[in-house]
């Protein structure tokens, strides 16, 4: 990895890079206040950091990578999948509605539009919270003969996050996965029903227990 940035970025940089076990291997004083630094790093380290290192340097870095060799696996806290907040997952099939969107926004960021195509497992925002919440996003209003001074006041929407695939691969966790089409990404939990989930974590705990025997 290849970086040429203001002098001034340079640390914050190297702050972000070291818990990615970025090793630097050389570093250069350019011209005009700008350096130079080369560094290995595990190819993981390097998804979702180009956005972030375009932040740090305000648009005003360059940043080349190009593949070195194979190395062996390196656990550090800068690689693992962590997150504070947790997911808005869909409980039911359907299309999603302007009425239940405006309703789920007090719980969270949503990341689909109304009239988007949901189905049950489907992440459609990102929880304020930092645990899971199965919602309903096709809920509609309920009609009535009726009408109550506020209640047919306009929607107003905020409009949705929108992830790159980049940044979609950075998001989930490892029961979760990214689905890509010619038009969507769309997020997704591994297993789609939490009946799924449980039977997937019975089996995991099994499987554990097994090899704790076979091992003694």
């Amino acid at each position: 990895l290849v970086i040429e940035c203001q002098e001034e970025h340079q640390g914050s940089i190297m702050e972000v890079l070291g818990p990615k076990k970025a090793d630097m291997k050389n570093l250069e004083p350019g011209l005009n206040g700008r350096v130079r630094m080369e560094f290995e790093i595990p190819a993981r380290g390097l998804i979702g950091f180009r956005q972030t290192f375009l932040t740090l340097t305000k648009g005003s870095g360059i940043m080349t990578n190009v593949f070195s060799h194979y190395g062996k696996w390196q656990d550090a806290p800068g690689l693992e999948r962590t997150r504070k907040n947790g997911a808005l997952v869909s409980m039911v099939d359907g299309k999603t509605s302007a009425f239940a969107i405006f309703g789920l926004q007090q719980r969270g960021t949503m990341i689909v539009n109304p009239a988007d195509e949901a189905y049950e497992g489907m992440i459609v925002g990102i929880n304020n919270r930092d645990d899971d919440m199965t919602v309903n996003p096709v809920k509609g209003k309920k009609l009535t003969n009726m009408r109550a001074s506020g209640s047919d006041d306009a929607i107003i929407l905020t409009p949705p996050q929108k992830f790159t695939l980049e940044e979609a691969i950075v998001w989930i966790q490892d029961d979760e996965l990214v689905e890509i089409t010619p038009t969507d990404i769309r997020l997704r939990k591994k297993y789609r029903t939490e009946q799924e989930a449980k039977q997937a974590k019975r089996e995991e705990v099994m499987k554990r227990q097994q090899a704790l025997q076979a091992a003694s």
